[in-house]
């Protein structure tokens, strides 16, 4: 799937449902796309203390994107009118 091209975005709440949620969606994305185990946990671990950040803010709804292009994969979150947090990473080969 890493040759693919795609975005994945989903607004999540700050209560520690959407918590999870996230992570197990996050961990499974990131294994569909050939990421290892042990490189999927660390990422999960980033995209939870950029959202939580944001929800301890007051914001309740924030944004996650998933962008995979050009061998790349971005990983966005926002809301809270704080500065986006962003991270890319390499797809692994296929």
């Amino acid at each position: 799937m890493s040759d693919q091209d795609f975005l994945f975005s989903l607004d999540v709440s700050g209560d520690p449902d959407s918590d999870q949620m996230l992570a197990d969606l996050t961990g499974t994305l990131l294994g569909q796309v050939g990421y290892p185990p042990e490189g999927i946990q660390p990422l999960i671990a980033e995209v939870r203390t950029a959202l939580q950040g944001r929800t301890a803010a007051g914001q309740r709804q924030c944004e996650v994107r998933f962008h995979a292009q050009g061998g790349q994969l971005e990983i966005v979150v926002s809301g809270a009118g704080i500065a986006e947090w962003r991270t890319s990473r390499p797809l692994p080969a296929s």
